[in-house]
């Protein structure tokens, strides 16, 4: 625990301006980020009395070893750059809204020539049209269903798009008139574009007009007596009505808001999200966090904008932000937040607390969600902050620990038979997986299987290399293969966790003695004394420490049994994943996937010239270097690779018998593992 004295500003030399700051604790780990209208008030504050802090705040000072600050122009500045800080350190000690799931939402695909409706999760795509999103996917495809009778758009998929051309014949949706059918040509490409753009034009709450106009073609057709025109139509405006009674008629047909409720203890906050287009609920969102630092219910309002908003791209920004913003309590000062949210709509935000009316009483149903969604998040065994830390506290007393360990490594050997031996290395930090900062490895000091040579190698390498950058005082080190990168990719700027920059106040191994003792090894080569170490055995779930005969028996109903297992089960899932990954590219690797300096886009470039592997290894260099973005350099280089193999033995037709000369050859064939008749079985 470190004393925030050692490491205060000197009087003086902090300035009065906006600015940004960041707290950084003795490895060099970004811990806290925060803003400031006047930075030289805010950051005293935090070096006062201890016992005046707020017990978050203290464990935060006391967790630092340095405080850095970036002085900016205006406050809205100091609000941007504190996102992309927070964002981009994921600081343990600012509050992280994290969906408690991937919402789904209606999807229209207007950057492809006939434009598909579909349900789609996750990070949004350019040129997508998006609505929602939606408490369930069920809800967006009962409303498509009702609206693709009045706009028959696509929505197959590809391959069954592409199927449909080639036969000349629809599917069922194009027969029975849901779909207009243009895989065959019954509508042209503008036309079903033109479908896809009114489909999103209702969606977006532009209905009153289309509705109206529908109606004036149903009257027309009544007028001149053409009735079954004017059936479908009638048919068409209660088909539309049904769909838009889905979502509630809460407030004035041109409202487009954003209402934000929250629901908080001292522990947690829950916050509900509900977006009104064209007065109606379109979709609902919501997030859940811990309270690590000392924040009121503003300043959870400004952290949740933060989140909502400041992800979206330049596209989206002017859709995703709505004319008005309501919330329960205003940031403060709100200044700041209004110009940011103006800026990124492009026009004036409303933001402000509903007072009366109908959108006060809506308000309160989004109060009452955010109550619901903290009460069933309560519940959730995995996420509750006291059971998790009653669990670490189970687990230092078991191990005899001097403190909880806040952060947990396990490492695990899968292999099949021997072959593509790997590791996984997991990290749970307050009982929580931290996906980020996950590493895999491949073992690389001998062939064969040996699990645990395999754990000595890989702890050996884990620890050398913090060892490595423990030394290089506040530099990190440089990524040197894909064998040790994080599972969501590597992380390069400076400050960020990229390796193997922290060390675990746990580590586990999952198996039992004999891993044990290879790990403590690995340990006492390297001179590390301060890691407790410890191993879980799968058959009996017994705990094992270094230099014991008798395991650790831990309750069933052991919290902190529960956490080991959770976090042993997940670096076998992790370890099962690259093993598979691995050996799929083995056994499915191509003669020019070898060849050094060649990449996907070369490859594709030569196979599509050259037609076969038989034709390109028989090309001279000049001849591949006709091929464009091939350098000659590179053509030497496959020319030797392939001239150094011996061909393939040409494919039969085993129809016929007839010898295919160059279907044999072709790129895209696998390389065919070699048959066996030993029983499968992955090996964690």
């Amino acid at each position: 625990m470190a004393d925030p004295s050692t490491y205060r500003p000197a009087p003086g030399a902090i300035p009065t301006s906006p600015g940004v700051y960041r707290f950084r604790d003795a490895h060099g780990r970004v811990i806290y980020v925060g803003k400031a209208k006047s930075l030289r008030p805010r950051l005293s504050s935090y070096f006062q009395d201890l016992a005046g802090l707020h017990p978050r705040t203290a464990t935060m000072v006391t967790t630092a070893a340095s405080v850095e600050w970036t002085v900016v122009a205006t406050e809205v500045e100091a609000l941007q750059l504190e996102y992309s800080w927070i964002k981009e350190f994921d600081p343990r000690f600012n509050v992280k809204y994290r969906d408690d799931k991937s919402y789904p939402e209606l999807a229209v695909t207007l950057n492809e020539e006939y434009p598909r409706v579909q349900v789609m999760r996750g990070a949004h795509k350019k040129g997508v049209r998006y609505f929602g999103p939606y408490g369930h996917a069920w809800a967006i495809r009962e409303t498509v269903d009702l609206l693709l009778r009045v706009f028959p758009v696509r929505t197959c998929s590809n391959g069954v798009f592409k199927r449909a051309q080639q036969v000349g014949r629809p599917c069922l949706l194009g027969y029975i008139g849901k779909c207009a059918a243009p895989c065959v040509g019954k509508v042209t490409a503008d036309e079903h574009r033109a479908l896809a753009e009114d489909f999103c034009d209702f969606m977006a709450g532009r209905t009153g007009n289309y509705l109206r106009r529908l109606e004036d073609r149903m009257q027309e057709a009544a007028a001149e007596m053409e009735y079954e025109k004017a059936a479908r139509l009638r048919d068409d405006i209660g088909a539309l009505k049904r769909a838009m009674e889905k979502n509630a008629i809460v407030l004035a047909d041109a409202t487009d808001a954003d209402l934000l409720a929250l629901a908080e203890d001292e522990l947690e906050a829950a916050v509900q999200i509900f977006h009104v287009r064209g007065g109606r609920v379109r979709g609902q969102r919501g997030w859940v966090t811990d309270k690590v630092e000392d924040v009121d219910t503003a300043g959870l309002v400004e952290h949740a904008l933060q989140q909502l908003y400041g992800g979206a791209t330049a596209d989206e920004r002017s859709e995703s932000v709505p004319r008005e913003v309501l919330v329960p309590a205003l940031p403060e000062p709100d200044g700041p937040v209004r110009e940011w949210l103006s800026g990124l709509r492009g026009s004036q935000v409303d933001l402000r607390v509903p007072q009366r009316g109908d959108k006060k009483d809506l308000m309160a149903t989004v109060q009452r969600n955010a109550q619901q969604a903290l009460a069933l998040h309560k519940t959730k065994r995995a996420s509750d902050l006291t059971t998790r830390s009653r669990a670490l506290q189970e687990i230092a007393e078991a191990l005899e620990l001097d403190s909880v360990p806040l952060r947990i490594e396990c490492f695990d050997i899968s292999h099949l038979q021997g072959e593509d031996v790997v590791a996984s290395m997991v990290v749970f930090e307050d009982g929580l997986a931290r996906k980020s900062e996950y590493r895999r490895f491949q073992i690389k000091g001998f062939a064969g299987q040996d699990d645990v040579r395999s754990m000595h190698e890989v702890i050996s390498r884990r620890f050398r290399r913090y060892l490595q950058e423990r030394e290089q005082t506040g530099e990190w080190a440089v990524v040197e293969s894909e064998d040790d990168q994080p599972e969501d990719g590597p992380r390069t700027e400076d400050g960020r966790p990229k390796r193997f920059a922290y060390p675990p106040q746990l580590l586990v191994v999952d198996g039992g003695r004999p891993q044990v003792a290879a790990a403590k090894r690995a340990l006492d080569e390297l001179g590390i004394d301060d890691v407790a170490l410890c191993g879980l055995a799968k058959r009996l779930e017994e705990v094992w420490l270094p230099g014991e005969d008798d395991p650790v028996v831990l309750p069933r109903s052991s919290e902190g049994l529960y956490l080991l297992q959770r976090v042993r089960d997940e670096a076998h899932r992790f370890a099962i994943g690259y093993q598979r990954t691995k050996r799929s590219k083995r056994l499915t690797a191509g003669e020019l996937d070898s060849v050094p300096g060649l990449g996907e886009t070369r490859r594709q470039a030569l196979l599509k010239h050259f037609g076969s592997l038989k034709r390109l290894r028989a090309a001279t260099v000049d001849e591949l270097c006709a091929v464009p973005g091939i350098g000659r350099r590179t053509a030497e280089t496959v020319a030797a690779a392939l001239s150094s193999r011996t061909p393939a033995a040409p494919a039969v037709n085993t129809a016929t018998g007839e010898i295919i000369e160059d279907g044999a050859d072709q790129a895209t064939a696998p390389v065919a593992a070699a048959p066996t008749t030993a029983p499968s079985q992955e090996t964690p």
